[in-house]
């Protein structure tokens, strides 16, 4: 085969030495070596070449593929050759890395047929497609037993390649005539007849004379035995036989100790029903190449449920002891996540300032974070100057700062909720993140609102979670180039207008020419499926529907993101919005104007600048939403009394307060104020916010949520309120913690409760991220202009567990100001009270940013304005509810909405029947009958609430066990081990998630529990068991099949593990473990001949020599993306620096520069030297686990 090899290398230099010069002038460069992977391209360049007939045929089978659609189009190529193409890099690969282990004859009639029709459609010369024909008789042969062919039919092709002769005899064939046919091969494990419990390694085969000799390691050295001294090791002479519940309890055993990211961990984890959506982001995350992802899914679908999953996956997979949890204030004051948590039967602390400066003493003293705080959640709120840099002080005295802790805290998992938080890099938040993020094994974040003013927080988001494939703006912008037009492809496939298939195919043109989609995108099988499905005749709706996921998986930050949206799982109530217009009274007409001439004076005064720009558009906005909130605003600004987060309520950016100004202008804000003081206190807004209320406590349900973007209108309307007699609280950024959480705890108590409150008036800061759903009515006293953040008002109340079928919003508007304005013309049309919009957050963002520089531009005229917010309502909203009617359209069709028949069978997939209820409880039953040494009842009861009963020495025996688990401090553990010690013989437990979610304090025995985890380490056996099964199934055909399941390790970048079953029949393959899990003992124990078990091996070769070559390229295309987004950095930087030594005119300047050139040229090369040695790092180890034979009987 390998002489095949070197003349398919030469027709691939002819044929594309004929092609290529064609295709451009410079095909050399951009054709051949712009197209070579990277370890290639540093081949190419280190041996200078400039030949195709210096390139091996790894590099020509590249560059054919990826020149695949210009050669393609020319020559009218078969659409099927692209995948022979691909084919043939497996071949390739299969025999670069081939063992010295003979390929069976399968295998090599399965390549050179794959290589024939290469051949063929290269054009290649009937004498070479001979060659390939007489290997391929030469295979068939010598899988039939024919006697070999004779020299004059087989001779070697050229150089010194093996001869198919010799393959042919070294292929076991006992009805063959063969000479000296060795029975073991290099690599079996033997035993000495003589002594079969000595088992050896064979490390050569030594043929000749009158008995074939083998060499083996023996006793640390190498010894020789005749065959006939030598046997393989069976089950009769030494090998474990297990029994069927014994084999049973041992593959569960095996999965909780190996890991599958084809099964999830987490299913029934948590004493609560989960919803099947929520474990997308679980497996999004295990199957990523590195732990890390945004859990970007819409208001109300269930983040925190989300995360507490992936913590118990991850504990499951890789037993982490540590986390993390960084969120906003409100959520740590009102418990959030530590009751959340506690569903997942997880105990976390909430650090404070005394607690935090604590963790980071006992760093810096001991090296590592305490192991008493391994769970805690950190607000926002304590990310300032004195935690990132620490506080002064000399000595003792000094407090640590994070950046100053060598080695820094490493936690096994980071969350960061409501992470659009993060936006702004120069903040101390985002800086105490990234560095937790860096030193981090698993990354999580959360937000709904990813997207709030732009791409540019996409990128900041993905740069902190992915820096070493995200590494600047560059990568970014290179990683994002393709997804513009496979957007524009999705749309077309929506819309299915005539000719919608064309177009689609013309964007997927656009993104083989992006420089990404070149060299990842349009080689992947996915890839060419797609462009292959575009081009069929008929294309019907459900295969339009598929091919519309297929592309949306294409986008390039899909592998990182997890989007949930709630039009793919349907909404949950539905939303009544109304409006109710108050006009201005004639005193309050009048201030109004005459604070809009105000501003315009001081804009014009202070020349435009952006500080006095917010602070005008801040003061304008307060009186649209109150003005007998203005006075108090005033006063604040005039004394310097406002606060940074006052103005982050506020606005819809993270802008510095900056009053400077104000004693220039403060004789007119004055005048103002003294107007404002004097206002006349009639308030008909504040008459119809009453009356809602009052209307409202009519009802059954009396709760009702109000929003203000401005604290000084919430103390207006809380006087009001408080006036009326209703019960109220009052929730903003600055009211203290215990005050906001006991505000919360009463807000949820039922209308009979004398501690009860019906009304919370809130801000966004004050209800960020918590959950009101109990409550059914909404009101806007004042409006944000950020279509996201009224999405994240309305999500408190619309989100999943919503107890009412409806939920009003009530919006109130007053006519004639700029918001009324923006909410006519922008903000209703978009839909966003109607229903959720969350899945056009980029669309929005950029409406927020347009909206802003349209009202912050204060020379434009009110016709003008309203004519630029018309014209954005025109382009974008149109968008939008484009958009939105093509997928209720798609809804209406089929029933569904497009992602939800593919999330709902990936996660029916992974479930295992191994890591059931009833396996574990098979495997736990198991370990107990063994380490005990009993055959007693230790579960008593039949229902799914037992009683575990043990004496005083079993106890001791499994707390022998339980400490050899690695130490752990969570509750469950500390419980498990408490009852162990203690003297109380009997434990209430379960294996079922109902009942553990119903009855409280009861022991739930899930994939976690330390007497699961005990089971599977007592019941790991250390080499292959053998079995003999029966059982009846109409699943696969009756008779008498030997079987094997092997183990499979991959190692590399992204490594996983899995159970592959092997047979002597396919359809029994195929079926094999599904049945096995209701599998009995045979009446019989007959161990087969060592012959069948043979050729198990040689079919188990057969698959995983594939698998292997695939895995080794998949590994090697993983650290291309790295090494790409590396290298379009790196060129960046370096011509930034170029640029800068070229201008300075002082040689100081220029000597450090170049300095600086120097040192990032040397870190380039340090990088690109650690992925090249990943790149090599791919493999497979395979272990056989279980060998056997199984009756089935239908």
């Amino acid at each position: 085969m390998n002489d095949l090899l070197q003349l398919t290398t030469n027709i691939l230099v002819d044929f594309l030495s004929l092609r290529l010069p064609k295709l451009s002038k410079d095909w050399w460069q951009k054709h051949v070596e712009d197209r070579l992977s990277f370890q290639q391209q540093r081949m190419v360049k280190e041996r200078g070449f400039s030949m195709l007939q210096q390139l091996d045929l790894a590099a020509l089978l590249r560059v054919l593929d990826q020149n695949w659609y210009d050669l393609a189009y020319d020559l009218d190529l078969p659409r099927e050759g692209r995948t022979w193409v691909k084919e043939m890099q497996t071949v390739r690969n299969k025999w670069a890395h081939l063992s010295a282990q003979a390929m069976p004859a399968a295998e090599v009639y399965r390549d050179a047929d794959t290589l024939a029709r290469l051949l063929i459609m290269l054009g290649a010369d009937t004498v070479t497609l001979a060659q390939v024909e007489v290997t391929k008789a030469a295979a068939i042969h010598a899988m039939t037993g024919s006697a070999g062919l004779s020299d004059d039919q087989v001779k070697p092709l050229s150089g010194s390649g093996p001869r198919w002769s010799q393959v042919h005899e070294a292929t076991p064939d006992t009805k063959a005539p063969m000479t000296q046919a060795a029975l073991f091969k290099v690599g079996n494990l033997v035993a000495l007849r003589s002594n079969p419990t000595v088992l050896m390694p064979i490390i050569a085969v030594l043929p000749g004379g009158a008995e074939c000799r083998y060499q083996v390691f023996q006793d640390n050295k190498k010894d020789t035995y005749y065959e006939s001294q030598l046997q393989l090791p069976v089950a009769e002479e030494g090998q474990t036989f297990l029994r069927a519940e014994a084999m049973h309890a041992y593959l569960t055993s095996m999965q909780l100790l190996s890991p599958s990211t084809a099964n999830l961990f987490s299913l029934r984890s948590g004493r609560v029903q989960f919803v099947p959506y929520q474990y997308r982001p679980v497996l999004k995350l295990i199957r990523a190449e590195r732990p890390r992802l945004l859990i970007a899914d819409e208001v109300g679908v269930g983040k925190t449920i989300e995360a507490g999953l992936i913590i118990k996956e991850l504990r499951a997979r890789m037993d982490i002891s540590s986390v993390l949890i960084i969120c906003p204030k409100a959520l740590v004051a009102e418990r959030k996540w530590l009751v959340e948590m506690k569903r997942f039967d997880e105990h976390f602390t909430a650090l404070d300032g005394q607690l935090l400066q604590h963790c980071l003493q006992e760093t810096h003293l001991e090296g590592e974070w305490p192991d008493q705080y391994a769970k805690s959640i950190l607000p926002f709120s304590m990310f300032d100057s004195d935690l990132i840099f620490g506080a002064g002080g000399k000595g003792k005295k000094k407090k640590q700062g994070l950046l100053t802790l060598d080695p820094p805290p490493k936690f096994d998992l980071v969350i960061v909720d409501e992470a659009h938080h993060l936006r702004n890099s120069e903040t101390y938040l985002h800086q105490g993140v990234r560095y937790f993020c860096d030193n981090a094994q698993a990354a999580l974040f959360l937000t709904a609102t990813p997207v709030q003013l732009g791409s540019e927080d996409l990128y900041t988001l993905l740069n902190v979670l992915r820096p070493d494939l995200v590494i600047d703006h560059a990568s970014f912008e290179q990683m994002a180039a393709p997804n513009r037009p496979i957007n524009t492809a999705v749309q077309h496939c929506r819309a299915a207008n005539e000719g919608w298939q064309t177009e689609a195919r013309a964007c997927l043109d656009e993104v083989v020419q992006t420089e990404w989609g070149r060299l990842f995108l349009r080689e992947s099988p996915a890839f060419q499926t797609i462009y292959d499905r575009l081009s069929d005749e008929q294309v019907d709706d459900a295969g339009r529907v598929g091919l519309t996921r297929a592309i949306e998986e294409l986008y390039t930050f899909s592998p990182h993101i997890n989007r949930t949206r709630r039009r793919d799982i349907g909404e949950f109530t539905t939303r009544k919005p109304e409006t109710l217009k108050i006009p201005f009274t004639r005193h309050q007409q009048r201030l109004h104007d005459d604070l809009l001439d105000l501003v315009a004076r001081i804009l014009a005064f202070c020349h435009g600048q952006q500080n006095v720009k917010f602070m005008m558009t801040t003061i304008r906005r307060q009186s649209a939403s109150c003005l007998y909130g203005l006075a108090p605003l005033l006063r604040n600004i005039l004394s310097g009394k406002l606060d940074q987060l006052e103005a982050m309520e506020s606005g819809d950016g993270d802008s510095e307060v900056d009053l400077r100004f104000v004693d220039q202008v403060r004789t007119d804000i004055e005048a103002l104020l003294e107007q404002a003081e004097n206002l006349d206190p009639r308030d008909p807004k504040a008459d119809a916010f009453v009356k809602v209320l009052r209307d409202k406590s009519q009802m059954p349900n009396k709760k009702a949520l109000v929003f203000s973007t401005f604290r000084h209108t919430l103390a207006y309307l809380a006087a009001r309120t408080q006036r009326e007699g209703l019960r109220y609280g009052v929730v903003h950024g600055e009211v203290p913690d215990e005050e906001r959480a006991d505000l919360r705890r009463r807000f949820a108590l039922q209308k009979d409760d004398a501690e009860a409150i019906d009304v919370l008036l809130s801000s966004e800061v004050g209800c960020e991220g918590l959950d009101f759903q109990f409550c059914d009515l909404l009101v806007n006293y004042d409006l944000p202009w950020n279509p996201m953040r009224i999405e994240q008002r309305i999500g408190r109340i619309d989100r999943y567990g919503q107890e009412s079928e409806t939920v009003a919003i009530v919006n109130l508007i007053t006519p004639g100001t700029v918001d009324a304005e923006i909410y006519e013309r922008c903000l209703w049309r978009i839909g966003v009270f109607q229903h959720a919009v969350g899945g056009s957050e980029e669309i929005l963002g950029e409406i927020t940013q347009e909206l802003h520089n349209i009202v912050d531009s204060f020379t434009l005229t009110a016709e003008q304005r309203a004519k630029r917010i018309q014209q954005l309502a025109d382009n974008g909203i149109r968008e939008i509810q484009e958009e939105q009617a093509l997928e209720a359209k798609q809804a209406e069709l089929f029933g569904l909405t497009v992602p939800n028949q593919t999330w709902r069978r990936e996660i029916d997939s992974a479930e295992t029947f191994w890591l059931s209820p009833a396996a574990l409880q098979r495997c736990v039953q198991a370990y107990l009958l063994n380490r005990l040494d009993s055959e007693g009842e230790f579960f008593l009861g039949e229902k799914s609430q037992k009683t575990l009963r043990l004496k005083q020495e079993a106890r001791a025996k499994l707390l022998e066990d339980f400490k050899q688990l690695p130490r752990s401090t969570d509750p469950v553990s500390r419980h498990w081990e408490k009852w162990l010690k203690g003297v109380q013989p009997t434990l209430s437990i379960t294996f079922d998630q109902d009942t553990a979610t119903r009855i409280t304090g009861i022991e739930y025995l899930n994939v976690l529990h330390p007497l699961v985890r005990q089971a599977a380490r007592h019941l790991n056996q250390p080499g292959p068991v053998h079995v003999h099964l029966f059982v009846q199934t109409d699943e696969a055909p009756q008779g008498d099949y030997a079987f094997a399941l092997y183990r499979w390790q991959k190692r590399g970048v992204k490594e996983d593990e899995s159970l592959v079953a092997v047979a002597t029949e396919p359809s029994i393959e195929e079926a094999l473990l599904a049945i096995l899990p209701n599998a009995m003992d045979a009446q019989n124990r007959v161990f087969p001949d060592t012959g069948l078990f043979e050729a198990l091996d040689s079919r188990h070769y057969s698959l995983w020599s594939a698998a292997q070559a695939n895995h080794i390229a998949m590994n090697r295309e993983l650290v291309e993306h790295r090494v790409q987004s590396l290298t379009i950095s790196h060129r960046a930087r370096c011509k930034l620096l170029e640029d800068k030594i070229l201008a300075a005119t002082n040689d100081k300047i220029r000597l450090m520069k170049q300095g600086e050139l120097t040192r990032a040229n040397m870190d380039f090369e340090q990088r690109l030297a650690d992925l090249r040695q990943a790149a090599e790092s791919g493999d497979i180890h395979a272990m056989l686990v279980v060998s056997g034979v199984i009756a089935i009987s239908n």
